[in-house]
């Protein structure tokens, strides 16, 4: 085998080892279990000894896909250990064999030597150079035990058979040398067996990457002035227009400039029904066009896709530690050396005081406890259930940006939502446009259009869309200034506009006062459930603009769910007291907060943290932003801003709080599953290590074998592993509400 390379811990800005320039320079491998460690090439962590694990993002779908060489080599050396084990194992049991009852025991010995010998110095050599590697670097780990374990019952038999004059004549057995060799031997063989079935199982990780993966096409059809020409997926560029076919999946993120068609985004929004597409709407990289034949044009490409950008971040919260991991690296940071003492102990005990041989008891049950009380599973049980949940997530529609959101989640008590764009499609529309004495409604609209087409505020689309369905001009606007919370102003055609709240647009002074027949309107606007948006021209009341924005339509039963939970709902709201409390009913949202401006949303998110509970805010605008990272969990709607999903640790893709149920389910699963492995863990290890020691020999004789240690000690970890998989499929309580 070929020395394994070195792999370190440093900083990722060190290295310039990555696909991309849009992608952050994380390198190929790394340990799960140990934060930090990366390499750009296989081999074995320098910590706990385990295998390299490839990063998701790395994770390839092609056909000719392989396991790696290190899986191989495990294999290969496994099968011979397998094939040279057996027959040591028939030697070593002599005379309960029909036939080798008459074997001379010092030549039986002699072939247990040579079949053995391959098996501990080249099939088991990777466990020992690990070892050595832990005890020079002082992080001993599991394959610490495993080499001082194995190495000393193959030691004590060869020396027993070839000086036995070295050691006492007590240490017959019935005339019989007390060798070891088939415990040697079978304890590499089901190491390497234990270290392939987590290879196997743990390729069961990264099964939802794949899946994402294998959603993007590897080439797309261009129109060029010549005709359409198939180009290789990596040459489209942003502006290039392509034409996707029936039945084939959408190469890039881009818009529809021609045609119709439905679109199946199950994959990466976990909605069943396809979604209507035609000249106008976007589609994203990755989904599948059904029917019809569309021509989009690329908007965003390679690594800038959705598509890419989930993958980024799946792979980024499976590299990620959930806080409960905490108590297993407490627990693995004195365990080895602990398991050691043990050892020690084990073997004075039974030299000074066990029956003859005493040597040889002392030898094997000291090894024994080496070999069963290995950490794998301890380490194992929390990062292979993060990574299966956080993939599984991705498949829900649920993008989970670290481990510490996913724990959290499933403890949240109260749950602070935004109204527009959250509980709201998000797409308003403007219902009325009401004017004061002496203003014409065409002439009001322009010139709010004007002012808002500079910004990015959801109601600011709507006027604008309506200016332009009117026919209206969109002027130029100079000094334009937003001013968040409160609305925007600027100067069109040399005339002062404001657009926004009552007090911002049309400040209370003397000399002017507010339009009393716009304010009993807007009243009355407001008790409808609209929001109400108030216009100024040369610092005059020129009217308003009624703008409703339909609830989504999964919202109601989501918000009832929620709450079944014992979660309480809070709705937080820049519009006024009338608008909010006429929504907050519709929703059976009890407690909500009017007239909230940016600043002070993360301010209620800090108040009811002070409070001790568990907060969750969920948001999608680049005012969320700050009160979604202060949270204990931010959750962003997936149609929202890129601002809002890189402050928070979760993203609903789908964009609605339908969502949210499956995120909670999937967090609770997944704590209860990683309580279930460390349960096992600790308990596993808690009763096996007196055991082999010997605790049971004085009231049953009963001695644990070095050989059934070594199977239970893989199967423990296979047994994490297999528990940890069990996420993929497994159903969740309160699953998403879904209407139809």
């Amino acid at each position: 085998m070929n020395p394994e390379p070195p792999c370190c811990e440093h900083s990722k800005a060190e290295q310039g080892h990555h696909r991309d320039p849009h992608i952050s320079p994380t390198l190929e491998w790394f340990c799960p279990m140990c934060p930090g460690v990366e390499s750009d090439t296989p081999g074995a962590c320098p910590k706990c000894g385990m295998a390299l694990e490839r990063n998701p993002e790395f994770i390839s779908n092609a056909p000719a896909q392989t396991e790696d060489a290190e899986s191989r080599d495990m294999a290969r050396r496994f099968w011979l250990a397998f094939v040279l084990t057996l027959p040591t194992m028939v030697l070593a049991m002599g005379g309960h064999l029909p036939g080798l009852g008459t074997m001379n025991p010092i030549g039986s010995a002699w072939m247990q030597l040579a079949l053995s010998t391959p098996v501990v110095l080249w099939c088991g050599w990777p466990f020992f150079e690990r070892g050595v590697r832990s005890l020079r670097s002082g992080q001993l780990n599991m394959f610490t035990l495993i080499a001082l374990g194995t190495g000393a019952a193959y030691t004590f038999s060869t020396v027993v058979l070839l000086v036995p004059g070295l050691l006492p004549h007590t240490i017959l057995h019935d005339g019989m040398l007390p060798v070891y060799f088939e415990a040697s031997a079978a304890i590499v063989t089901l190491v390497l067996l234990g270290q392939l079935l987590e290879a196997r199982a743990r390729t069961g990780t990264g099964a939802a990457i794949r899946a994402l993966l294998g959603l993007a096409p590897t080439s797309a059809h261009r129109l060029e002035p010549t005709g359409e020409v198939d180009i290789a997926l990596e040459l489209v560029t942003v502006g290039d227009l392509l034409r996707v076919k029936p039945g084939e999946k959408i190469p890039v993120d881009g818009r529809v400039v021609d045609g119709r068609s439905t679109v199946d985004e199950s994959m990466l929004t976990g909605e069943p029904i396809p979604v209507e597409k035609a000249a106008g709407t976007p589609v994203v990289a990755g989904t599948l066009n059904e029917r019809g034949s569309l021509v989009i044009q690329a908007e965003r490409v390679g690594s800038s896709t959705l598509l890419a950008q989930i993958v980024r971040m799946v792979a980024q919260a499976q590299r990620s530690r959930a806080p409960i991991q905490r108590l297993a690296d407490t627990v693995s940071a004195w365990f080895v050396p602990a398991v050691v003492s043990a050892a020690l102990l084990t073997f004075v005990v039974w030299i000074s005081i066990g029956p003859e041989p005493r040597l040889a008891f002392a030898v094997i049950n000291a090894v024994a406890v080496l070999i069963i009380a290995c950490p794998c599973a301890l380490g194992l049980a929390t990062p292979m259930s993060i990574m299966v949940g956080v993939g599984r997530g991705a498949s829900m529609g649920v993008l989970i940006k670290d481990a510490a959101a996913l724990e959290t989640l499933g403890r949240v008590r109260v749950l602070l939502v935004d109204k527009t764009g959250t509980l709201t499609q998000g797409k308003p529309v403007v219902t009325q446009v009401i004017t004061a004495n002496g203003f014409h409604e065409n002439d009001v609209l322009a010139a709010a259009a004007a002012v808002e087409a500079a910004s990015e505020h959801p109601l600011a689309d709507a006027v604008v869309r309506t200016a332009k369905e009117r026919g209206l001009p969109i002027a130029n606007v100079d000094e334009f200034e937003s001013v968040p919370g409160d609305g925007v102003s600027g100067s069109v055609s040399g005339h002062a506009i404001r657009v926004g709240t009552p007090s911002f647009a049309i400040p209370s002074g003397p000399t002017t006062p507010r339009d009393p027949d716009l304010a009993v309107e807007a009243e009355r606007l407001q008790s409808t459930g609209q929001t109400v948006v108030w216009i100024s021209i040369d610092h005059h009341p020129a009217g308003l603009l009624a703008i409703a924005d339909p609830l989504k339509a999964t919202t109601p039963a989501a918000i009832a769910a929620i709450q079944s939970l014992g979660i309480e709902v809070v709705m937080l709201t820049g519009d006024n007291e009338h608008t909010a409390a006429k929504v907050a009913a519709q929703l059976g949202i009890s407690a909500f907060v009017a007239g909230v401006k940016p600043a002070e949303k993360q301010r209620h998110v800090a108040m009811r943290k002070a409070n001790g509970n568990v907060v969750a805010m969920v948001g999608d605008g680049v005012n969320d932003a700050p009160a979604l990272a202060l949270a204990d969990v931010g959750i962003a709607m997936g149609t929202g801003t890129d601002v809002a999903m890189h402050s928070a640790g979760i993203t609903l893709i789908r964009g609605d709080l339908s969502g949210i149920i499956d995120a909670i389910a999937l967090s609770r699963a997944t704590m209860v599953n990683i309580r279930q492995n460390l349960a096992f863990a600790f308990l596993y290890n808690g009763l096996g290590i007196p055991i082999a020691a010997g605790i049971l020999y004085p009231f049953s004789g009963i001695l644990l074998s070095p050989i059934v240690a070594s199977a239970a000690m893989a199967l423990s970890s296979v047994s994490v592993i297999a528990n940890a998989l069990r996420l993929r499929t497994s159903p969740l309580q309160n699953h998403s509400i879904r209407q139809h």
